[in-house]
Parts: C-alpha cells; structure tokens; sequence
C-alpha cells in the first residue's frame, strides 16, 4: 500500500481522537482509451482553450472559476473566495455516526478509497477503529472535503484495512416513479417456477472467473494492426427476438442453461413450491379456480336434489289431504298442475 501515491492526506476525527490517514484509490479503470485523429492522416485532434471575448488561446494560468446566473451572466469565483468558506472538514474525515451496513442504499454508493495509516503513531488509533467497526458490525458515517466540495462517506473494514466509500446526497438519488411498468400484469405460479429454475440452474458465480470480453477483443484487434495483420472476425453476439411466449422463453432458458452445464437438458414440469408466494397462488392460481369450479358445480346439483324432494314431499302430502277431504281434490290437483307448468 506504501508505494500508492495517496490523492488526498488528512486525519479521521473518531471523538476527541485523531487519526492521521492517507487516502488513496481502492480501484484502477482497465477500460480502453482512444485519441481521436484526422482520419485522412492520422494527426492528433487537440483542443484548445480560447477566449471568447478576445478571440485568442488563453493558458492554464489565465484561467479561473466562474458561476453562471439564471440570466446567463458570469459571476467570478476566486480560491481566495472558496477559502473564506466555513468547511470544518478541509483536511478531516469527521465521524458523525455508525449504522447498519443494510441502512446505506446501494444507490448511493460512489467511488470507493483506502485509508491507510499515516505513520507510526497512527497504527494504535487506526486498529482501535477497525476492531471496533469489526465487532459492531456497523459502518461508521462521515462527512469529508475532497476536490473543493463536501461529500458524505461510509467506513467499513476491508480485510486488514478500513475502506471508505464516497456517497451521494440523498437527494442525489432520483426516486423511480416512471419507470415500473404502469399497466396490470398477473404472474402466474408456472412462470415464477420455471424462473425460479432457471436461477436456480444459472447458480452463482466466482466473481474473480468474470473478465471484460469487449476489451480482450478490443486488445486483439490493436495488436493485429500493428502487426500489419487483418483483424481477427468475431461472431456476433446473438439478438434476442421479441418474446412472443413467455412460457416457452424460460422453457428455453433453462434448457439452454442445463446444457451449457453439462445437465440433463429435458425441462420436467416443476412441483409448485411452497415459498412466500401464497398471496399471488391464492389469487392467480389454478388450484384456486378449479375449486371454485368445484363448488360452483356443486351447488346446482345440491339445490336441484333439495327441490326434488320438496316436491315429493308436496305430492304426498297433497294426496294425503286429498284422500282426507274430496272437496278439496279438483284445487289440488290444479295446483299441482300450475307447479309443472311453471
């Protein structure tokens, strides 16, 4: 770690305790750059800095800080300016509190620094603070000054070494409204199986077996034309169609998954787990529905056979009274009749 030039030396403030520290990069950019060149001759394309107003290049010394107003003027910010301002956190990585890792959205998570110990008389104050952040299991939160601007921070162990991860404001991070589908979709209880399956057939990874394939490729065409070579072809990626079905898409998924695992690649009809989704399978599900059908078949043949033997129980009971009263036969016997007709 001693031969990293540290960006940024200072001191974190943990009480009335001060811990000297030198802050340094935690991760480096792999990616490829590229200049840009006229394309007849292949000269550098430069930009320079010109005034507007003198129409002349200007160096880095002629030029300062200025803010635009909301009617486009420019107001004319000096260091000594910044200086003045009150900024307790100058050099001071300050403490304010310490929170669960989980309380800290990962959304707001920014560039990431190592702090080491600045020297030996740091090296007691710099593992009191490790070991406690350790045995807490808590993160600590700060506040620090870096490139002219106070920022918001989180502490954490790193092996050995504390970590400092540079955060956004919250009202830096944007809210999601607008973004999730804004029409009614039902899931069904076969889809969110065979996705589960799929998950579960994709597994985990070793995030140290994951590399860049655009840049090696990137790296291969490079060394191809300076070798005076003609550039490697390389297949193109496969586009994805417009899903038509989705079934039969994690059908495919998890088929082609097994596969390229070396699986038995046949796709079997999955029992329905019995997860934290019941709300969604007593809503959507066909056990539900078919019940209903049950019960909804049901009735009528339960109500049919109660009327039936209404019915019975009328036609003795009017033969009974007719054998009783003779008078009475002829209106019984149209009352029975209207029964039918009706």
């Amino acid at each position: 770690m001693l031969h990293v030039r540290s960006i940024w030396n200072g001191a974190i403030s943990f009480g009335l305790v001060s811990i000297p520290i030198k802050l340094v990069n935690a991760t480096e950019n792999h990616s490829i750059s590229f200049r840009q060149i006229h394309t007849e001759d292949g000269g550098r394309i430069r930009y320079r800095k010109f005034c507007e107003l003198e129409d002349r290049e200007v160096t880095g010394q002629e030029i300062g800080k200025g803010y635009e107003d909301s009617d486009g003027s420019i107001i004319p910010i000096t260091d000594e300016d910044l200086a003045g301002l009150p900024l307790p956190t100058a050099k001071t990585i300050e403490i304010v509190a310490f929170v669960p890792e989980d309380r800290i959205d990962p959304l707001q998570m920014d560039a990431a620094y190592y702090l080491a110990a600045g020297g030996a008389p740091a090296a007691k104050p710099y593992t009191l603070l490790r070991e406690a952040l350790k045995r807490s299991k808590k993160v600590a939160i700060t506040k620090y000054a870096l490139r002219g601007r106070e920022r918001l921070g989180m502490l954490r162990v790193v092996g050995d070494a504390i970590a400092m991860h540079g955060l956004l404001w919250p009202d830096e991070v944007r809210a999601p409204e607008g973004v999730a589908p804004d029409t009614d979709v039902t899931v069904r209880d076969k889809e969110l199986d065979l996705a589960d399956a799929l998950m579960d057939t994709l597994g985990e990874v070793d995030l140290e077996d994951l590399h860049d394939e655009y840049r090696e490729a990137v790296e291969e065409v490079v060394a191809a034309k300076a070798a005076g070579e003609a550039p490697p072809e390389v297949a193109a990626p496969e586009r994805g169609g417009k899903v038509l079905d989705l079934m039969a898409a994690l059908e495919n998924s998890v088929r082609a998954a097994k596969e390229s695992r070396g699986e038995d690649a046949e796709v079997k009809h999955l029992p329905q787990r019995e997860t934290s989704r019941s709300s969604p399978k007593e809503t959507g599900g066909k056990k539900s529905t078919s019940t209903a059908k049950k019960k909804t078949a049901s009735s009528p043949r339960k109500s049919t056979s109660k009327t039936a033997k209404s019915s019975q129980a009328e036609k003795k009971a009017t033969s009974k009274t007719a054998k009783k009263t003779p008078a009475k036969k002829t209106p019984a016997k149209k009352t029975t009749s209207r029964k039918r007709s009706a």
